[in-house]
């Protein structure tokens, strides 16, 4: 694939370039950015409150979370260069605003590495007895390369793998609603007293205002279509993020559910189901890495202004660096450190997703350009305030469970 011919020429910021993605690649990416192999522990999440439970959160949290990414949409709409996160942040709210979000996109990418790389090489290790360290290798390196080709490449994979990750999904969902074993008033237990803590983790599943600068310069000559791309792809996340913890709850019920989802699903369906959910979660974890790693590569580019993205030393410095240290710490296995960045990534999440009301109040009236298209009553000062409330809410939450005032699980 020629690297070059992926851009389109830029009039705008020397850095950043546009690229043409189509409609269906610009939903895959979001797909892929929201769908990781996180959505097989949702059911393990839900016991104690329930799949009814859950359903609500991830309703309240997709619809909260698309409002913020529609707001960042107006926003890059509003904007003549093409610029990610950070160049956004520092255009409309300051160095320091733009510096937080930076912040927030690189603990959020070293969680995902982290997390990845080392899950890759289990699951690899477990079908195949690779060694994991080679497990790894085996599932970064195509990753990486995918990304080194840029936004074009990215959202071509995001289409192609992103839907046989919905297939094999679908397969699964099917065969356990199907099965003589399931039982769908098992999805029906509730218990509300461990709601709140559910929902925290129903937040986490939706994070993706990273893409949407990235779909904007994909889209660029069709950018009335960015929030429709969007809207479709949140709420297919949100039937995929509901339906496979209704599928596994069916036929484990809440007492017998545990950790390992894939050992579940080969237990109850057969050795098939076993191989398929490991295949998916592969699938899942490669599609988060690309949407992860792309953003993550221009949003450094951008906060450090350096040359084209399209120089060859420019983008091999930046991936080194984005990409060796939390590969290398994946193989440490220093669960603390982990399980420390993963509560780090949250509270960068809910950052992700508040400064967007600040940046839309300010582009509307500093933009450089009348925007193809806007927000509507979901842009009004009182849901903002709600939007804000709701995830400073989940981020006390996260301080208060962290000092064990409130329960975790």
């Amino acid at each position: 694939m020629n690297h070059d011919t992926d851009y389109l020429e830029n009039t705008g910021d020397p850095s950043l370039k546009t690229a043409d993605l189509t409609f269906s690649e610009a939903v895959a990416f979001i797909v892929g950015s929201n769908i990781g192999s996180g959505i097989l522990g949702l059911a393990y999440t839900a016991r104690f409150a329930g799949w009814p439970v859950l359903t609500v959160w991830l309703v309240i949290a997709g619809v909260f979370t698309t409002f913020s990414m529609l707001y960042l949409a107006e926003v890059c709409l509003r904007t003549k260069a093409p610029l990610q996160l950070p160049g956004l942040a520092e255009k409309y709210i300051g160095r320091i605003s733009a510096s937080l979000i930076y912040l927030a996109l690189f603990i959020n990418c070293m969680s995902c590495i982290i997390i990845y790389s080392n899950y890759s090489g289990s699951f690899l290790f477990t079908l195949f007895g690779i060694p994991q360290w080679i497990g790894s290798l085996v599932f970064t390196i195509p990753c990486v390369l995918v990304i080194w080709f840029g936004l074009k490449a990215v959202g071509m994979w995001e289409k192609f793998v992103s839907s046989g990750m919905i297939l094999l999904l679908i397969i699964l969902i099917a065969a356990s609603l199907l099965s003589a074993k399931s039982d769908i008033s098992r999805t029906l237990y509730t218990n509300w007293h461990y709601g709140i803590p559910l929902f925290s983790n129903a937040v986490f599943c939706y994070v993706a205002q990273y893409a949407v600068p990235e779909l904007s310069r994909g889209m660029h000559r069709t950018p009335h279509k960015l929030p429709l791309a969007i809207i479709v792809g949140m709420v297919i996340t949100g039937i995929l993020l509901s339906a496979a913890p209704a599928a596994v709850l069916s036929l484990t019920g809440v007492e017998a559910i545990t950790q390992y989802v894939p050992y579940d699903w080969g237990y109850l369906l057969g050795q098939w189901a076993f191989y398929t959910t490991h295949l998916f979660a592969l699938c899942a974890m490669m599609t988060s890495f690309w949407t992860v790693g792309e953003s993550m590569v221009t949003a450094t580019i951008d906060m450090f202004r350096l040359k084209d993205e399209r120089n060859f030393y420019t983008r091999f410095l930046v991936l080194f660096c984005i990409m060796v240290p939390p590969f290398l710490l994946a193989r440490t296995y220093l669960t603390d450190f982990i399980d420390a960045i993963g509560w780090a990534a949250l509270f960068g999440d809910i950052v992700l997703s508040i400064f967007p009301c600040f940046m839309l109040i300010r582009a509307r009236k500093k933009g450089d350009q009348q925007p193809a298209w806007k927000c509507g009553w979901y842009s009004h000062p009182a849901v903002m305030i709600l939007l804000i409330l709701t995830y400073c809410l989940v981020c006390g939450y996260c301080v208060f469970s962290l000092f064990g005032l409130l329960p975790v699980h």
